[in-house]
């Protein structure tokens, strides 16, 4: 296989060897062959004997391959090279020695590479984005209409329990089936279905302490929910639910 950089330099890569010390470190390992200790002469044998194989597919081998076959064959002569006694004597460098340092270099970078490409793997499935005020994408719709609010709502509603003789402890009974603010909604919603609008204080039919607590907790909720509009034209006068505009 033949890659073209961003430069144009063209690098050969022979099954998967990416340069000359990945097949070797290759071949060492294949022949299962300690890194310290190479037998030069059958692992130089074997790589010759593949870049010839590539030759024969009329492929063009980099130079770089050859420079390796060079230096490979140099390091077979010198430790073929009879030495006489004095020479034995003398503590030589092992000429397979900077060899064996490239390689263990080379396959140091070879793993640093894996783990790396690894966390870039993983880092790939995380998306990040940095902090902005959402405030702008809040739709901040009043549902409490004419100058209305929480506190004007919660005034009418005491008003109206006054009215009704409620402010004073409710009178509580045991009943089979519980009042709840789901139920209550479920009953709003069909009133105003029918009627479009109804005035708030008729929504409260029975006048016991569940019943009131969790009619008036749906008629928030449906509020905030944009289920239905609260309004007052003016002060003291009426108050009105009805179905928003579309609804």
């Amino acid at each position: 296989m033949i890659i073209v950089g961003d430069n144009m330099d063209i690098k050969f890569k022979i099954d998967e060897f990416e340069g000359p010390l990945d097949l070797l470190l290759h071949l060492i390992k294949e022949s299962k062959m300690d890194i310290f200790d190479i037998q030069i002469e059958e692992i130089t044998k074997q790589y010759l004997a593949y870049i010839e194989s590539q030759e024969k597919l009329n492929l063009e081998i980099a130079s770089e391959y050859l420079v390796m076959a060079s230096e490979l064959l140099e390091i077979k002569s010198k430790m073929l090279l009879p030495r006489n006694e004095e020479e034995l004597e003398i503590e030589e460098e092992d000429p397979r020695e900077q060899l064996v340092s490239r390689l263990l270099e080379y396959e140091a970078y070879k793993e640093i590479t894996k783990t790396l490409k690894a966390k870039e793997d993983d880092r790939r499935d995380i998306y990040t984005k940095m902090p902005e005020n959402v405030n702008d994408y809040i739709e901040n719709r009043n549902y409490l209409e004419s100058g209305l609010n929480i506190e004007d709502l919660t005034n009418a509603f005491l008003k109206f329990l006054q009215r009704k003789e409620a402010a004073k402890p409710l009178k509580t009974k045991v009943t089979v089936k519980e009042i709840s603010v789901s139920s209550r909604r479920r009953d709003i919603k069909k009133i105003l279905k029918k009627e479009k609008k109804v005035s708030f204080f008729k929504l409260f039919p029975v006048v016991t302490k569940e019943y009131i607590v969790a009619t008036f907790l749906a008629i928030l909720e449906m509020a905030k929910n944009n289920e239905l509009l609260i309004k007052q034209k003016d002060t003291f006068e009426d108050i009105v639910c009805e179905v928003p505009n579309g609804k």
